[in-house]
């Protein structure tokens, strides 16, 4: 049996009626037949897409293979034995409400194998609102890092992955995280690949928001993506050099998913979580440096870590609430400093350092010397036409040189 090009491993636990578009998208590839192999992981669907999965590898049998296992209760068991079946020479993990572009496989394989890429990064595309991050797609690049493109804000891996690679260094997801297990997968291999490239030319992939809210990172617990976010910032500490590779990987999570847990569902919390919410970000500051990023942080997600750190759980409240209801604070201007004008700004009851609300600081004009007398009538009140002919005389040529220095 020839070995395929490409394994597209797809999980599925109750996708309907999203998969049926996103293994038509696979059906609908440019490869030719025999270079593609989609292993399709069953985790304990319930909602017919079991029978589904079933139906597409009994019409198309060289195309699909359907396993199917009990719920685990999250992505990271059904990609990992996805992964333990592949046998293409590269592997691509796709969401089971996503789509791919139908040259999607074909260009990722060829970029793959002329740039001699560990890792290709192929520009996603949101569906419905849902937000994707762009900064890194703006041009095809062979060749990325962490210090000179967006990088850390495309960790999924809905990217193509070199399956020796991948099994040479052991890499696979951390089943003990029900979310999040993608992104310390992918980021170790960033870090470990020869060669991480972008493509940018082509719409690769179509991710879907779901309407019912039906997606697991939807409905995990916060300690859950805490854990998430805890696994990610270890492997960065572990293998990222420090210095700007490992800041670019803090700020990532402490600009974005930290905050995003001190949103509207932290207000439905309990008392007793809401606290330990807030103990759990406080050691992770600590523990991750948090702060030597902070610059690169927008204020807001600055003082939500820093209110939470301080174990200050009414005054996140209010912050949070604060920003839902007026959006950008007032600017407050002391001196040559801006900052921002939030309720916690200058607290006396909280002490938070006026730092941690600088907007900008606006650079120091320096004042321009009032002109003496003489200076107007040469510069000012002369006319140019004037000066030119009075430049002439010996007697306002030496008048000139008294005044400018010579410069007339």
């Amino acid at each position: 049996m020839s070995v395929p090009d490409v394994t597209v491993v797809v999980a599925v636990h109750n996708a309907m009626p999203y998969l049926t578009a996103c293994l038509d998208s696979l059906v609908g590839q440019s490869l030719a037949p025999g270079r593609l192999e989609v292993v399709v992981v069953d985790d304990g669907s319930t909602d017919g897409g079991e029978a589904l999965s079933d139906e597409y590898a009994a019409r198309r049998p060289g195309l699909f293979r359907v396993v199917h296992q009990p719920d685990s209760g999250g992505p990271a068991a059904p990609c990992n034995r996805g992964l333990a079946l592949a046998r293409g020479r590269y592997v691509l993990f796709l969401g089971a409400h996503d789509q791919l572009g139908p040259e999607a496989l074909e260009r990722l394989v060829a970029a793959a194998d002329d740039w001699g890429s560990d890792v290709v990064v192929p520009k996603q595309v949101g569906v419905n609102g849902r937000l994707v991050p762009q900064g890194i797609f703006h041009a095809n690049a062979e060749s990325v890092g962490f210090t000179d493109s967006a990088l850390a804000w495309v960790l999924s891996d809905t990217e193509l992955f070199r399956l020796d690679f991948i099994r040479r260094h052991g890499l696979c997801r951390n089943e003990e995280l029900k979310v999040f297990s993608e992104q310390p997968f992918a980021l170790e291999a960033c870090l470990r690949a020869r060669r991480v490239s972008v493509l940018a030319d082509y719409d690769y992939c179509f991710l879907v928001p779901r309407e019912d809210l039906g997606d697991v990172t939807e409905r995990a617990g916060v300690l859950d993506r805490l854990r998430g976010i805890f696994a990610l910032q270890q492997v960065a500490v572990e293998l990222a050099e420090p210095g700007e590779e490992l800041d670019a990987i803090r700020a990532r999570s402490f600009a974005w998913d930290v905050p995003r847990l001190f949103q509207d569902g932290f207000l439905l919390l309990d008392d007793g979580l809401q606290r330990r919410v807030c103990e759990e970000v406080g050691r992770m500051i600590e523990l991750f440096g948090a702060r030597a990023v902070y610059h690169r942080l927008p204020v807001a997600a600055r003082v939500r870590l820093e209110l939470a750190a301080a174990v200050r759980p009414q005054a996140l409240r209010g912050q949070i609430r604060y920003e839902a209801a007026h959006g950008e604070p007032p600017v407050v201007a002391d001196g040559r400093r801006r900052y921002a004008g939030y309720p916690a700004f200058r607290d006396a009851r909280l002490g938070l350092p006026d730092g941690l609300f600088l907007l900008r600081e606006e650079p120091l004009v320096e004042a321009v010397p009032r002109l003496n007398l003489a200076q107007q009538l040469w510069r000012g009140i002369v006319p140019e036409q004037l000066r030119r002919g009075l430049r002439r005389s010996p007697l306002w040529r030496r008048l000139a040189d008294s005044v400018n220095g010579g410069q007339g």
